[in-house]
């Protein structure tokens, strides 16, 4: 099982969000961890911005990775959110973003969430993968398009 699997829920698998910009989006995604795991969503909301005020989450090709730091969290936990409509994200190739891998980690967060935003990243740098989770219909497709994927064996 790849890093991102292991930490997101089917359940926060979501599609067809409405979501018209980026604070509407991380508002969504706090409402999602509220909901399902009761981490309040003004901490997500407000980590997440301060992520992204560092420099933007958006990787291009209509992807981001908006991750943030939360107090009190014992692991790390995921969450996809794919929008209704792309949103300007101001991602390296301008491109707008429709699909979206959450990461929260611990506030002492070490190298294992270096090492998830790795391999969430090398997952989304493969583009048909990157197009079937854009495209897939359904929350319980894309979940099953995640946790089926494999990453390089690293030989070290």
């Amino acid at each position: 099982m790849n890093r991102l699997a292991a930490i997101l829920p089917a359940s926060n698998v979501l599609v067809n969000v409405d979501a018209s910009s980026k604070k509407r989006v991380f508002e969504q995604a706090g409402l999602l961890f509220e909901n399902n795991h009761t981490i309040s969503r003004a901490l997500v909301t407000d980590n997440l911005f301060a992520r992204e005020r560092l420099g933007s989450t958006g990787l291009g090709h209509g992807v981001a990775i908006p991750h943030g730091r939360i107090k009190g969290l014992k692991n790390p936990l995921a969450a996809v959110l794919r929008v209704q409509q792309p949103i300007g994200f101001d991602a390296p190739d301008d491109e707008a973003v429709s699909l979206l891998i959450f990461l929260l980690v611990p506030e002492a967060a070490t190298q294992r969430h270096l090492e998830i935003l790795s391999e969430i990243a090398e997952m989304l740098s493969d583009r048909e993968l990157r197009e079937r989770l854009k495209t897939e219909p359904d929350a319980a497709g894309v979940h099953r398009l995640i946790a089926a994927w494999e990453p390089l064996k690293s030989v070290a």
